[in-house]
């Protein structure tokens, strides 16, 4: 009994040292993957500017700086761009991107991201967005609709809705599930030794109660002409319909 609990104790051990030996080896040796949109290296490391477009269709934006706790809780090699865009009707979509760069915990879970900021998930859906730049393909996403209560002016309480509008490239990759990501970033890691570049893009809007259809396809629209300015990676060629 001794000599095999003795002889299972080995193998543990000894299982333990070849994984380490082998994270270690993926360590040293990976090299970093290109970014699947426009960024420009500088600042602080490998942290850069992304750059997002300042006008789409007729919103007029304005940048939507980071602040000092963001940076000081993300990995110094994080790269953080915010736009506010807002159309002339007062309509407004903020549109934001998170891009790591050697260290994945630059991303996080969107349910996390959501909640601390007071905002309750009350609905979840998986769906597309078909796109024509550069080439018609089906961009993934996943899609929020949220519920929080906010305070006017005069201490009124009031509801308000949120639609949350999703997905992660990396270049060469899209996605709109978060395991999914981590599955992609595992397998390029392992297969290639690269250290995929994924960046969290999101768009947010905020509308009254029941009108949450509408500002989703409103986002949609706004999407449809933005993300071709930033991003880089489209999916498969797709035939398009006459």
């Amino acid at each position: 009994m001794k000599r095999t609990s003795l002889l299972i104790g080995t193998a543990a051990l000894a299982i333990m040292a070849a994984v380490a030996g082998a994270v270690a080896h993926l360590k040293f040796n990976q090299r970093l993957g290109e970014p699947g949109i426009r960024w420009v290296a500088g600042g602080e490391g490998l942290r850069g500017r992304i750059e997002l477009p300042e006008r789409v269709l007729d919103y007029v934006s304005t940048n939507v700086e980071p602040s000092k706790m963001e940076w000081e809780v993300l990995p110094a090699d994080t790269s953080l761009a915010r736009r506010l865009y807002r159309a002339p009707d007062g309509f407004e979509v903020l549109l934001g991107v998170v891009m790591m760069g050697t260290d994945r915990t630059s991303i996080h879970k969107p349910e996390y991201c959501l909640t601390s900021q007071g905002w309750q998930i009350v609905a979840r859906e998986t769906a597309s967005l078909k796109m024509d730049r550069p080439h018609a393909y089906t961009l993934p996403l996943r899609q929020f609709i949220t519920s929080r209560l906010g305070q006017l002016p005069d201490g009124r309480q009031v509801k308000w809705s949120g639609v949350y509008l999703f997905w992660f490239v990396a270049d060469g990759r899209l996605t709109a599930s978060h395991w999914g990501r981590m599955g992609w970033l595992a397998w390029d890691l392992i297969r290639q030794g690269v250290m995929p570049r994924w960046a969290y893009v999101s768009a947010f809007v905020i509308c009254p109660p029941g009108q949450e259809a509408r500002a989703a396809e409103r986002a949609r629209e706004f999407l449809r002409v933005a993300v071709p300015e930033f991003q880089l990676t489209a999916g498969p060629a797709e035939t398009q319909q006459p």
